[in-house]
């Protein structure tokens, strides 16, 4: 019998809450203390790992503390700067007219609505949903490529493009939920449901979960495929 839309809804905030039980660490894991070094560091995360950016921007930051300073970067320096996170010469291009942007139209500050930040250089929906939620307090779910392999795993929607995912998901899960959500769905796919061989037998959301052995369900197998520093405690919730 199909899933009603009232049965989908329940389940998914049943995950949700279980979600918030295994991973009571999750967070945004690009480092910042303000909005332009979250936006800043979201736009060097582009096909870069999270921790290289962490391990950049201390001293993208020293040197270009404001919008301004960002505006008026020399490029070749900046392009230095930020080589390590790859495609640094778009980036650099990106993070200058930013700064541009910033100056001319919002004073130099980071917007705090989604319609003004779209339109910034270098921002997409998914970029301004992350700057929305952890800079801003404003509710948001950020559609990377975990968080849609993982809702569609769980059979939350069928819908395969981020923005209609997006509004798929927020309609299942409160609002005020929404930015926690991302980052808990997100640490479960880098943790436990891989993209190739998600650790089944491991997981904490196997009996409510659709697709349930498209990786390994022996669970002396699954701990193996677990990953981070939480391994243990991961394994431990479902007694293994």
């Amino acid at each position: 019998m199909a899933e009603t839309d009232l049965a989908r809804k329940r389940r998914a905030r049943k995950m949700a809450r279980l979600l918030a039980e295994i991973h009571p660490d999750a967070h945004c894991e690009l480092d910042h203390t303000n909005a332009l070094e979250l936006t800043v560091a979201t736009i060097l995360s582009a096909q870069c790992t999270d921790q290289r950016v962490n391990e950049t921007t201390p001293a993208v930051f020293a040197k270009y503390p404001t919008a301004a300073d960002y505006a008026g970067a020399d490029r070749a320096e900046l392009e230095e700067m930020i080589r390590p996170t790859g495609f640094f010469r778009n980036k650099t291009d990106s993070l200058i007219k930013l700064g541009q942007a910033l100056v001319d139209r919002f004073d130099g500050e980071v917007p705090g609505r989604l319609v003004d930040l779209v339109t910034l250089p270098g921002i997409g929906r998914k970029t301004a949903n992350v700057i929305l939620g952890n800079a801003f307090g404003v509710p948001g779910i950020t559609v990377d490529t975990h968080f849609g392999r993982l809702v569609g795993r769980w059979a939350w929607t069928a819908e395969t493009e981020p923005v209609k995912i997006e509004h798929a998901v927020g309609k299942l899960i409160d609002r005020k939920d929404w930015t926690m959500l991302s980052h808990r769905i997100i640490f479960h796919g880098r943790r436990v449901c891989h993209a190739r061989r998600p650790a089944c037998g491991a997981c904490s959301l196997a009996s409510l979960c659709p697709s349930y052995g498209t990786g390994p369900t022996d669970p002396t197998i699954a701990v193996k495929l677990l990953k981070g520093h939480r391994t243990a405690e991961l394994a431990a919730l479902v007694g293994q």
